[in-house]
């Protein structure tokens, strides 16, 4: 989440008298993540979530997003819903913007992951799998493999800004992956993004899981790999056996991947953690003046996709292969 565009209170309280959830009582905006422009809106009726959508989002996704939040509700998964205007709809424009209000779920994101976490995770991302088995509709993935050359086109002549010799690792990476990329193995519904901000915890219980913005049709073990790029390592950039082990065996519990799903896991990780380095880079270099939004460190995902590229096999995770 982040803010890159501002909302009056008057333009706010014009679109709100569309809906009805009660009049604007307060609003603020949202500085985490890097997409698009939240704000926690406060009204007559409690608290919602507004999102302006920017940058990767495309106004065509939108409906494969809310009905993807309705249909995984209906399945046992709880997620933000979207919420209807008066009109039956679930989309309007906001300050020239795409803009959609959706349920406040209660709960915390955990800063310091533990095993427990990684744990909860691994079953809650399973479950979300199984439970978009039977959804409708298809949305590809458009920051997967075939995507990766064009976004590093966009900033290659300025990685060496970020850091010396990373334009070297990323065109000998994108080579590697572009030959190698798993074809053929499950597919689904994805998250694509489930990054601890994104998971809500009630205590130690896992509450929710919001932002299905990067969801997406793909490879459900690229969405494992994800996960285990963004919640298996320390704040050094090691990888912590402990919590991948956890992580991928209550995963495993609930959807047991087949041994060429685990052949195939180091490939996976190391494509998302160049997906993860892409998109930083782009956005590190990029940053709209005047957004209020944190760029994150495109070069901890150089790291992490260095320790996987010296990955022989899944054993290297914590787990042993079936």
């Amino acid at each position: 989440m982040a803010v890159y565009t501002d909302v009056a209170a008057e333009d706010l309280g014009s679109f709100l008298a569309g809906y009805d959830i009660g009049e604007l009582l307060s609003y603020k905006g949202i500085a985490e993540g890097v997409e698009n422009s939240n704000f926690l809106v406060h009204t007559g009726s409690g608290n919602f979530i507004l999102t302006l959508y920017e940058r990767r989002v495309a106004e065509r996704d939108l409906p494969f997003f809310l009905a993807l939040m309705e249909h995984l509700a209906s399945r046992g998964i709880t997620c933000p819903q979207p919420v209807k205007n008066r009109a039956g709809k679930v989309l309007g424009k906001l300050a020239g913007k795409p803009a959609a209000i959706v349920t406040f779920l209660d709960g915390l994101w955990i800063r310091r992951p533990t095993a427990a976490h990684c744990a909860a995770l691994g079953e809650a991302l399973a479950r979300l799998h199984l439970a978009g088995a039977d959804f409708p509709m298809r949305r590809d993935n458009a920051l997967s493999v075939a995507g990766w050359r064009s976004l590093y086109d966009g900033c290659r002549e300025r990685a060496h800004k970020v850091e010396r010799n990373i334009e070297s690792l990323v065109a000998a990476e994108l080579d590697a992956l572009e030959r190698d990329w798993p074809r053929g193995l499950p597919q689904g519904v994805i998250h694509a993004d489930l990054f601890p901000d994104n998971v809500f915890f009630l205590g130690d219980k896992l509450s929710g899981l919001i932002d299905f913005y990067f969801a997406c049709t793909d490879t459900l073990m690229y969405d494992v790999a994800i996960c285990l790029n963004a919640w298996c390592f320390e704040t050094d950039h090691s990888y912590n056996v402990t919590k991948g082990r956890a992580l991928l065996a209550s995963y495993a519990k609930t959807r047991p991947p087949s041994e060429k799903e685990w052949d195939k896991l180091p490939l996976l990780s190391r494509g998302a953690a160049l997906r993860f380095l892409l998109t930083r880079l782009v956005d590190w270099l990029d940053v709209p003046p005047g957004a209020l939004v944190r760029p994150k460190d495109p070069r901890e995902y150089a790291r992490k996709l260095r320790f996987h590229q010296k990955v022989k096999s899944v054993r290297d995770y914590g787990v042993s292969a079936p």
